[in-house]
């Protein structure tokens, strides 16, 4: 009975000088760690120790040295979690077993400013994203214009490796928009007289004209009506994006005449790619609109966000008078 006492006291005294520094010590708080290509021990060390201390970090360093790990093939992003014991922050860094990186993309009203948004998250930087997005031969495998580009992001969230290529992202983007244009809804559009580009088109288009659900399938075919009948598309959403301002209420004459291939006032058909990043809904709710005649719209004077439509001119200038009033009555000028 003694001898089994004395073991069992060995090895409590090992466990506690071994692995309770090791097993039962977790890390601080919560922090992400970017480990560069061709980082060494001592890159990998400092980092460490900026977020976790060097008590912390000094018991995961000797368990790495155990592995006899080169980090420099081992770059990558990692979080390590509030609690997380050294033992598995070593298996963690050393397995090269990343933490996804989290891009959302929703509502962007420019593809510059998504592309900066994005590269911030991602290793590569945000002029090697923009040269791909401009490579007219990797647009076209997904029937894409360079100006179309913005097209490829759909609102929605995607989970990505903080090591992939400007092309890989590009690719895993990419996935979600073939997706919703599978063999079915290609169809669709074309019954429609229309290309998949051009669904995206007027979809963000669409999007920027209402918040509401309901009514996004009515307004996205009116624009193929009009499209289909030759007549301009004549979208103030248009003209806020040559503008570059969204805020803007009242739409003025002089605004009309702003010289830029998007106002949609002053050319023909589309505009040359959308003006925002749209969701796979508002494409649905287009593909799936049932047919109508409308060919124009206007705000109603409720201020409500939706819309008045018509299938005539007289019919929509009685429309564009109540809310012209309701807008004088409010002071809006701009």
């Amino acid at each position: 009975m003694l001898w089994i006492l004395l073991g069992l006291a060995t090895c409590c005294t090992a466990f506690m000088i071994l692995l309770y520094p090791v097993i039962m010590v977790g890390a601080p708080s919560t922090a992400a760690v970017r480990i560069p290509k061709g980082a060494t021990e001592r890159n990998v060390t400092d980092t460490l120790t900026k977020y976790f201390g060097e008590g912390y970090t000094s018991k995961v360093m000797r368990l790495v040295r155990l592995r006899n790990i080169d980090f420099s093939k081992r770059h990558g992003y990692y979080v390590i979690e509030e609690g997380d014991n050294a033992l598995s922050t070593m298996r963690k860094l050393t397995s090269g077993s990343q933490t996804p990186v989290r891009i959302t993309i929703n509502g962007f009203r420019s593809l510059d400013l998504l592309i900066d948004k994005a590269s911030l998250k991602m290793e590569f930087p945000a002029d090697s994203l923009r040269a791909a997005l401009a490579d007219e031969s990797l647009m076209a495998e997904y029937g894409l214009k360079t100006s179309e580009a913005m097209a490829l992001f759909v609102d929605d969230t995607y989970d990505m490796f903080w090591t992939m290529s400007p092309r890989e992202f590009i690719s895993r983007i990419g996935e979600n928009y073939r997706k919703i244009w599978n063999e079915e809804n290609v169809r669709k559009a074309a019954v429609l007289g229309v290309t998949p580009a051009q669904v995206m088109i007027v979809a963000s288009i669409t999007d920027e004209e209402t918040n509401a659900s309901q009514e996004k399938g009515d307004i996205g075919r009116l624009y193929i009506n009009r499209l289909h009948k030759n007549m301009r598309l004549q979208a103030d959403p248009t003209v806020r994006f040559a503008l570059g301002d969204f805020t803007i209420k009242r739409v003025t004459k002089a605004d009309l005449k702003t010289a830029s291939p998007y106002n949609t006032y002053l050319h023909d058909g589309l505009p040359p790619g959308p003006i925002r990043t749209t969701s796979a809904a508002t494409v649905r709710s287009i593909l799936d609109s049932k047919p109508h005649d409308y060919i124009y719209m206007c705000a109603k004077e409720d201020f409500s966000g939706t819309h008045n439509f018509a299938t005539s001119y007289e019919e929509h200038l009685r429309n564009a008078s109540r809310y012209q009033e309701a807008l004088d009555r409010r002071g809006i000028t701009r």
